[in-house]
């Protein structure tokens, strides 16, 4: 698959904690890269803040390692605790936390002061223009909309030049077209800074279009981790996220673009075509198709107006629930899942190593655009 691989070599995260708090239990191991964006995942409750704010060192554990890039910033065992204020973390809140007494370049101001080092040149203009602050400087934070209050709450943080970049459910408290105004600035983010991000949600969508690494929390446990790819056919995921929302996400890169704004997409040895227009060709997309919308043939289809016919070969069949089953296929180099009845699996004698042909309307798919540096392309 085109996911990303990572090895003992790559930088990492390590995260172990132990936490009792009232009537609630946190005990997590987490091993993860730190490049790119890792994103905690989990119904509310699960124990995300909790965890966080454990990182950020606003909360103490009674066991607890925590390491980025080899560098300790707490270890019980060994009595090493790293003060907040020392760990370079920047964290966005869901609220914000603006200081109203303050314009935005205020606001962004306080961030740069905070900062340890001395900022590169072109940082202040290089955060305005990432994140379209420009025309709000002058602003009070009471004349902005709620989108508009994350990105000079980000804008703060990045000022502060942190050495990891903590965003704790940071659209959860906006509506939807804040929110949607508000992600392709958070994509960029990931793109354009080598910074390590944790992300907190409990929306599938948004952490379908941000993050490389997944970790499944419930009830303050780590129920799987692991990349965005093979994270999207756990069956953990399916509790949480419910068999509707259940699909595979794949990486791939465009191949061509028609005058109608479809584009090809090559995806392992596959090829989609995607609704996407205003895209380039050699663009890197994140695909992501849904197990319902999926179509199951045991012979080549002919004469359909469905666009993308994939051939592959079924690796196994699950129960999804009484009446419908859950197949996983081989498309050589990546893995679909497709829902279909109990009846229509019988009937077609769905089994591992039987050759299948998969059909997906361009329509169906929803597919986002994303930087890969050369590693992701492994």
């Amino acid at each position: 698959m085109f996911e990303k691989r990572w090895d003992a070599s790559d930088p990492m995260f390590e995260i172990q904690s132990r936490l009792r708090r009232d009537d609630f239990d946190l005990n997590v191991e987490i091993r993860a890269p730190s490049t790119g964006v890792l994103a905690l995942f989990g119904r509310s409750g699960s124990g995300k803040t909790t965890l966080v704010q454990v990182v950020a060192g606003l909360l103490k554990s009674e066991q607890s390692k925590i390491v980025i890039d080899g560098s300790v910033l707490e270890d019980t065992q060994r009595r090493q605790f790293v003060p907040p204020e020392h760990r370079r973390i920047g964290y966005v809140f869901q609220d914000a936390r603006l200081f109203p007494h303050l314009s935005v370049a205020g606001n962004l101001q306080f961030g740069m002061r905070r900062s340890r080092a001395t900022p590169p040149a072109n940082l202040w203009d290089q955060v305005l223009e990432l994140l379209g602050l420009q025309n709000l400087l002058n602003r009070r934070v009471q004349q902005l909309s709620g989108g508009e209050r994350q990105r000079v709450a980000l804008g703060r943080a990045l000022l502060m030049q942190p050495r990891l970049l903590i965003m704790d459910e940071p659209l959860a408290s906006i509506d939807a077209a804040r929110r949607n105004e508000v992600l392709p600035y958070l994509e960029r983010l990931r793109d354009e800074f080598a910074l390590p991000i944790v992300y907190v949600s409990h929306d599938f969508d948004e952490v379908l279009r941000l993050a490389d690494h997944v970790v499944l929390l419930d009830q303050g446990k780590v129920l799987a981790q692991g990349d965005i790819g093979s994270m999207s056919l756990e069956p953990q995921l399916r509790q949480i996220v419910g068999s509707d929302a259940v699909g595979a996400v794949l990486n791939g890169e465009v191949e061509s673009v028609s005058s109608d704004g479809l584009a090809v997409v090559r995806v392992g040895r596959a090829h989609l075509s995607v609704n996407k227009p205003q895209v380039q060709t050699g663009t890197r997309v994140r695909v992501q198709l849904l197990a319902r919308d999926l179509i199951l043939a045991v012979e080549p289809p002919r004469g359909l107006s469905v666009r993308n016919v994939i051939e592959g070969r079924v690796i196994d069949v699950s129960r999804d629930d009484d009446e419908t089953d859950l197949v996983r296929v081989d498309i050589g180099n990546a893995a679909v899942m497709a829902r279909v009845t109990r009846a229509a699996s019988l009937e077609l004698k769905l089994s591992p190593g039987l050759p299948i042909w998969v059909l997906v309307k361009a329509v169906s798919m929803r597919a986002h655009t994303f930087a890969a540096s050369d590693s992701s392309k492994k």
